[in-house]
């Protein structure tokens, strides 16, 4: 099991809005823009190969793009370059952080300094959900995959253990930037649930008029 004393205190940053890992979930994603071709590079040659990935936020009435507070960072545990020179890398999630300011320098992506310990219990085993009743929630997920023309592995998920279902869910659903980082902000997996079920009981109600789940 990794400690946070372990962890660096300075991160590449790749911020991508829209997007959600979360810890022990893996995230494929498709890189092509030269900065980030130059921060995987970069990433290949450290120790750790940790990337931190955290959604921009507007700010009204100003076209700069901050980050949000709260992030995710993963290791690059795959990698592949296609003939015409993008990369094809999954990051698997190791932990959320909280942002504390950007460092300046000579790279061309941003960087970031964060601090871990409000997070030690993401480098743990996998949670549990104690009140989780799966027979429901699938239910009222294939409802909400019906809704929105998705299709899904049924048996997949009904074997799926609770963090991976909750979780993979979480990251694949497709909730604007703000929901999504409700969900990584989410303080336990129950919560994580709670809010995820949430959500799709709105996207029902608004979209389809399904009835939610009691």
């Amino acid at each position: 099991m990794k400690i946070i004393g372990d962890l660096p205190e300075i991160l590449p940053v790749f911020p991508l809005p829209g997007a959600l890992m979360l810890p022990r979930s893996r995230l494929p994603l498709h890189i092509f823009e030269p900065r980030y071709l130059a921060m995987i590079e970069d990433c290949m040659k450290t120790s750790q190969r940790l990337i931190a990935l955290i959604q921009p936020r507007d700010i009204p009435g100003s076209s700069d793009k901050r980050l949000q507070l709260i992030g995710c960072a993963g290791r690059l545990t795959g990698f592949s370059e296609t003939e015409d020179g993008r990369y094809m890398i999954t990051l698997t999630g190791v932990s959320r952080f909280r942002l504390i300011d950007e460092v300046t320098g000579f790279t061309p992506y941003r960087r970031a300094r964060v601090d871990w310990t409000p997070f030690g219990r993401d480098l743990g085993a996998a949670e549990t959900d104690a009140g989780f009743r799966r027979t429901p929630f699938l239910t009222l997920l294939r409802r909400y995959f019906e809704a929105m023309g998705l299709s899904t592995d049924w048996d997949g998920l009904a074997e799926a253990e609770d963090e991976l279902l909750i979780n993979s869910l979480s990251m694949l659903c497709p909730f604007d930037s703000e929901d999504k980082q409700a969900l990584l902000e989410a303080p336990s997996l129950e919560t994580r649930r709670e809010t995820l079920v949430t959500l799709i009981e709105f996207a029902l109600r608004t979209g389809s008029g399904e009835e939610t789940m009691q």
